[in-house]
C-alpha cells in the first residue's frame, strides 16, 4: 500500500507543526499509541491545541 501523504496533509488537523510524522497516518498513529496517547486529529480544535494527547485528557475533552 502507498501512502498518500500530499493527500493526508490536507486533512491533517495537527498544529505541531515540527511533526516529521505529519501526513503519514500510520505512522503517526503507531507513535501514539507505544506512548499510550491518542493522535491530535482525534482531538476538537481547541483541545488540539493543548498537545496533551494523553488518553485521560481525551476523554476529559470529549465528556463536555
Amino acid at each position: 500500500m502507498q501512502c498518500k501523504k500530499d493527500e493526508n496533509l490536507k486533512m491533517c488537523t495537527c498544529t505541531y507543526e515540527y511533526c516529521n510524522k505529519k501526513g503519514l497516518c500510520c505512522e503517526c498513529i503507531a507513535y501514539h499509541r507505544q506512548r499510550g496517547e491518542i493522535p491530535g486529529c482525534f482531538f476538537s480544535a481547541d483541545a488540539e491545541r493543548t498537545y496533551d494527547r494523553s488518553l485521560k485528557f481525551f476523554i476529559k475533552s470529549i465528556s463536555k
